[in-house]
């Protein structure tokens, strides 16, 4: 009798405290306050009882891992993050996923799930001057003056994307040893933005750090933005 019951039941429903045991291993400084506090920006959506008692599904639980890995192991903000689920929902495919992240098929069908998990992957040098254009001579530049990186041989999408805009200013007749001042200028708006967020990233909760992330995104996109104006307006003052 008790398996047939086992077999009639839905899915398994957990309260908070069984949330926060599944993710406790993964995510030991996780918090009942960080789970309301994805709930408020939408990341999550439990299921309520009459009584207001929150609710959470296996999905709820897959959805916390995929937001705290990205939060811990890319530093994405929270909206870049949401956009990533809310396509999900669509059924569509999330665009510009980082190198190595997987999605579970309690997400996502497994034939998505697949095919992410074929794309998240890191390059070989070889791939990435296939990917990216760039010749032997070109890659060993950039490494040598450190506009890019790799880990044991591997190169991730960072990687990809600033070899494939240095193939296009090498046809204009830019070097890396010429792009050197953006590694610089890189360094000094990643010391504003620690600054900006060194109050949040001081305290100890987890929800201070995942504010801390999305600022610090937010006004990573705010310099971008600003630099970009400032080199459009010198470019129309131009005599040309």
């Amino acid at each position: 009798m008790a398996t047939a019951h086992a077999d009639r039941r839905g899915p398994q429903v957990l309260n908070i405290g069984e949330v926060l045991a599944q993710l406790s291993d993964d995510f030991p400084s996780m918090t009942a306050s960080k789970i309301r506090f994805l709930e408020e920006k939408g990341l999550i959506n439990p299921q309520r009882t009459p009584a207001g008692y929150r609710q959470y599904s296996e999905n709820d639980v897959e959805r916390l891992r995929f937001v705290l890995s990205l939060q811990r192991d890319q530093y994405l903000p929270l909206k870049v993050i949401k956009d990533y689920l809310d396509a999900i929902d669509r059924g569509e495919r999330p665009e510009n996923l980082p190198a190595g992240v997987t999605l579970s098929p309690r997400i996502v069908s497994e034939e998505l799930a697949s095919e992410l998990h074929s794309r998240a992957r890191r390059l070989s040098e070889e791939q990435l001057r296939a990917e990216s254009g760039a010749s032997v001579p070109l890659l060993e530049s950039l490494l040598s003056y450190g506009l890019i990186g790799h880990v044991n041989g591997k190169f991730d999408e960072h990687a990809l994307q600033v070899a494939r805009a240095c193939v296009q200013l090498e046809s204009h007749g830019l070097e890396p040893r010429h792009l050197r001042p953006f590694q610089a200028a890189a360094d000094r708006e990643f010391g504003l933005v620690e600054r900006a967020v060194a109050t949040l990233t001081s305290r100890k909760d987890a929800a201070s750090h995942a504010r801390a992330a999305e600022a610090a995104r937010e006004i990573s996109d705010l310099c971008l933005s600003l630099h970009q104006a400032l080199v459009h307006d010198r470019i129309s003052r131009m005599d040309i």
